[in-house]
């Protein structure tokens, strides 16, 4: 009888050790941590948005470089019309001016309104709108990472880490293609 019982003990033991073993090699992995991206250095040429997978992509020589995820404006679709709309214009514009006081941490500005955005404009009897930047997280807020969903007024916004980064690499000029 002391055999048996020392047996089932045994064999008790051996199942709890297998079951814990088993839960440790089944359990899920943790995913490793992200491997920080190098600095970009030099500097970019070009600047490119895709609206619709609010995906920026900047290059040099061809070359993209780095993307990031952006926010946009509550009325992404279609290009701007007038002041106000929510919308970001669409086509090729220039980095025209940087704002390192900007009420959005950095910005760098485009050339919106261009000649043919202002004319369309006045037809339709409204303004164009203007102040159109690349930019980060609202000063007002400054212990957010990343402020939810499309909430611009038009602009372009990044986290104030990537808004620094491109900062650091954008030369007025640099060439800008938002498409829709």
């Amino acid at each position: 009888m002391m055999r048996w019982l020392i047996r089932a003990m045994a064999l008790t033991l051996l199942l709890l050790v297998a079951v814990a073993v088993g839960r440790h090699l089944l359990a899920p992995v943790p995913p490793a941590p992200p491997v920080p991206l190098p600095p970009l250095t030099g500097t970019i040429d070009l600047i490119e948005l895709d609206k619709s997978e609010r995906r920026l992509t900047v290059y040099r020589d061809g070359e993209a470089l780095r993307s990031y995820e952006v926010a946009l404006g509550p009325e992404p679709e279609g290009h701007k019309r007038r002041q106000g709309d929510g919308r970001t214009p669409e086509g090729e514009y220039r980095i025209d001016r940087r704002n390192p006081q900007s009420a959005f941490h950095l910005s760098l500005g485009i050339d919106y309104p261009r000649p043919q955005d202002r004319a369309r404009a006045a037809e339709a009897g409204v303004s164009p709108g203007g102040d159109i930047f690349f930019h980060g997280q609202p000063n007002l807020l400054p212990h957010i990472e990343r402020r939810a969903g499309d909430w611009t007024e038009g602009c372009i916004a990044l986290t104030n880490a990537e808004i620094e980064e491109l900062w650091r690499v954008t030369p007025i000029g640099t060439r800008v293609v938002i498409r829709p």
